[in-house]
């Protein structure tokens, strides 16, 4: 290719859309809100040392515990924002291939002929200024392309840093929140200060379960037991369209949406991470908590007289009959194991990339009752801003 014939190539190339925008960094937005996650992470993990030594562990276990979920969460969205800009620049790298490599080579070109070599051209001096005037239009655009390119392998260096230290950190951390879980469920057993409204019958709750043959049967069974337990006196109504999911995790099927199998239930069915929190979003008294056919472990709490919250699927379940929780307090852990800790991060990263509910490996059933209706959660709850509707 002549020299004149190159530059001509250039300003051919330069006419195309533009790669990607200087002006405009996606990576770095995700990278502060990592960071901010990150800095919650760190924060919940502080204050392990002084959850053990708080007059009501309970409480302060569970704040830990949280706080370092909801940083997860958070940091979760931080990086699967980041991994979708860098597979979205890596798309656009690989659609324009063959015009990048024609630019670097003209450019390369360029740039070994010397410039007076450049300026001669065989048609005689009037080409030669012509030519000239061409290579000084085309510079510019030149090193604007180059600048372009350079900002979108910066913003794909971002990313991976920012996936690198997030693994780094996570696996660092694992171990404290483990720490707090087991001190959670050892502080729930010893806790003495529970206020309790029911004297306890065992007998009559155990001829309900023989008797029950779905959740739906023994819920219905809970609701007409005659005892003298009595719901708290807050105003649950009023609470309608503002109660958090006592989890954090995504929503995968919402009410009476069917699954693969055609199976419909009148309740949310939320996947969460292995060892998630679960607590309960509103004052109630424990009215069951135990294992329940198939279901796992099944909490049911009365947040009002009439209504009945149903969670189940969990690995463990704290409280006894009878205790009055206040809106927060723990009900119960989901299971599922965890990756080791020199595997947790670099695993939480990929799934977070994957997303949708990638790693979230367990499944909360919730369901919401009043006498003997199901109600739509989606008329009650919030989805927050680290839980999401299932959809990535």
């Amino acid at each position: 290719m002549s020299r004149f014939s190159c530059v001509i190539a250039v300003c051919g190339l330069l006419a195309l859309p533009a790669l990607g925008t200087a002006a405009a960094t996606p990576a770095d937005q995700a990278v502060a809100e990592a960071q901010d996650a990150a800095a919650q992470l760190r924060e919940a993990i502080g204050k392990l040392g002084e959850a053990v030594t708080a007059d009501d562990q309970v409480v302060a276990l569970t704040e830990v515990i949280r706080g370092y979920e909801q940083g997860l969460a958070s940091l979760r969205a931080g990086l699967r924002q980041a991994s979708a800009r860098e597979a979205e620049l890596r798309s656009q790298f690989e659609a324009q291939r063959g015009r990048l490599a024609r630019v670097l080579g003209a450019m390369t070109s360029l740039q070994q002929s010397p410039e007076t070599a450049m300026l001669l051209h065989p048609a005689g001096a009037l080409a030669s200024a012509q030519s000239g005037m061409i290579l000084s239009d085309v510079t510019p655009g030149l090193r604007a392309e180059a600048e372009r390119l350079q900002a979108d392998l910066d913003e794909i260096a971002t990313v991976r840093e920012l996936q690198a230290n997030a693994a780094d950190m996570l696996g660092k951390g694992l171990a404290s929140v483990q720490e707090a879980r087991r001190l959670l469920a050892s502080a729930v057993t010893d806790r003495s200060t529970m206020p309790a409204r029911f004297g306890e019958a065992p007998e009559e709750l155990q001829k309900l379960m023989d008797a029950a043959q779905s959740l739906d049967e023994f819920a219905d069974g809970i609701d007409r037991l005659e005892s003298d337990i009595g719901a708290p006196m807050e105003d649950f109504e009023g609470a309608q369209g503002s109660l958090k999911l006592p989890v954090i995790g995504s929503v995968r099927r919402t009410y009476n949406e069917a699954d693969a199998a055609g199976v419909t239930r009148p309740g949310w069915i939320i996947a969460t991470p292995p060892a998630a929190l679960v607590t309960t979003p509103w004052p109630a008294t424990i009215r069951y908590r135990g294992p329940l056919l198939d279901y796992g472990n099944v909490m049911i709490v009365e947040p009002a007289a009439d209504y009945l919250l149903i969670f189940a699927g969990m690995s463990q379940v704290f409280g006894e009959v009878g205790d009055v929780l206040a809106g927060g307090d723990p009900v119960g852990l989901m299971g599922g194991s965890e990756a080791p800790e020199q595997e947790f991060g670099t695993q939480f990263v990929a799934d977070a990339a994957r997303g949708g509910d990638a790693g979230q490996t367990e499944t909360l059933y919730l369901e919401l009752r009043k006498g003997t209706e199901t109600l739509d959660p989606a008329d009650w709850f919030v989805l927050n801003p680290v839980v999401d509707p299932g959809q990535d």
